[in-house]
């Protein structure tokens, strides 16, 4: 039915009604503008209503809203270089050291002065090469050294009068010796013998492969420190000056690698490359600042399963004596 009509036919009634607002109530009703336009407000008591008069909230994030306080943040400690434990000169004080492990005899002794060095040199004959030859240092005499301090994080000692100026550095239970000379090579004219003392002298391997488990642990050790203490010293370094500390680490496994492959059964036990790598990580720290001699290790050992022994290569991990030294 048309809404017109509608309101026709019920405007009668709306007449007849004795009241003015219950008219006025019809039409509002009829026209939907009355209390059927209005939602109804929940009875007081109700969970989720609203009383009238109460504000409503603001929804979260709307203008004027204070932003939460955050908490302050620590700063960052600063790192700090990993320290191994650094050898004691006195480790090796006394004891008859090998070169390479196989042949020749070094040994280190305190003396009233100081310390003294008594080596016997392994070498080969200059006027037959195929030939070994041992000729003693300084005619046998005990020779007095001098002491550097710990300028890379190992004991170190000098000595540079004689025919064979050389240097030595104390690791844990064994001497690296290098030249301090133009070659590496020295030379015994009346000997008749040349001689390559620079390597690490150290124990036999047959004392060396029942400790190979331990070494193992403590070479992953190393490892890291060397890492830990190679990336520090780049973040610290200005630009100009970090080149020559990648060049340097480039370098380090090869030197490593060459230093250590003459040593007698090598791969058994890795004695060689644990000592190498832990002066490598004793040198980093004491550039970094750390006093070796003085400072707590923040670093130990941990035993590891061990890696399986290499087979020995010719020329490479020598067993037997004639082995003395380095290619030039």
């Amino acid at each position: 039915m048309p809404p017109l009509i509608r309101v026709l036919l019920l405007l009668p009634l709306a007449v007849a009604m004795p009241n003015p607002a219950g008219a006025q109530n019809f039409f509002e009703e009829l026209f939907g503008i009355g209390r059927a336009a209005k939602p109804p407000v929940p009875p007081r008591g109700v969970p989720g209503g609203v009383q009238p008069g109460t504000p409503l909230a603001p929804p979260p994030g709307a203008p004027g809203d204070a932003p939460a306080a955050e908490a302050p943040r620590a700063p960052a400690a600063p790192k700090q270089p990993v320290v191994l434990k650094a050898p004691a000169e006195d480790n090796v004080m006394g004891q008859e050291l090998l070169y390479n492990g196989l042949s020749g005899t070094l040994k280190l002794e305190k003396a009233a002065a100081g310390t003294t060095a008594r080596i016997t040199l392994p070498g080969t004959k200059i006027s037959a090469p195929s030939e070994s030859c041992t000729v003693p240092w300084n005619g046998g005499t005990p020779v007095a050294l001098t002491s550097e301090g710990r300028p890379d994080g190992l004991p170190r000692f000098e000595a540079t009068g004689g025919e064979c100026p050389l240097r030595f550095e104390v690791v844990e239970g064994g001497v690296l010796v290098t030249s301090l000379g133009s070659s590496r090579v020295c030379t015994v004219t009346t000997a008749d013998c040349a001689t390559t003392p620079t390597g690490l002298w150290g124990p036999a391997a047959a004392t060396l492969i029942p400790r190979s488990v331990e070494f193992d642990g403590a070479r992953g050790t190393a490892d890291r420190a060397v890492r830990e203490n190679y990336k520090l010293m780049t973040q610290r370094a200005r630009g100009q000056d970090v080149r020559p500390i990648v060049t340097e680490q480039a370098a380090f496994s090869s030197d490593r690698e060459q230093l250590c492959r003459t040593y007698a059964r090598e791969g058994a036990h890795g004695f060689c490359n644990l000592r190498f790598t832990e002066g490598r990580a004793l040198a980093l720290a004491t550039r970094l600042g750390v006093n070796t001699a003085a400072a707590a290790p923040t670093a130990s050992a941990t035993p590891r399963p061990r890696r399986k022994p290499q087979p020995s290569v010719d020329g490479m991990n020598p067993d037997a004596g004639g082995a003395t030294g380095f290619p030039d």
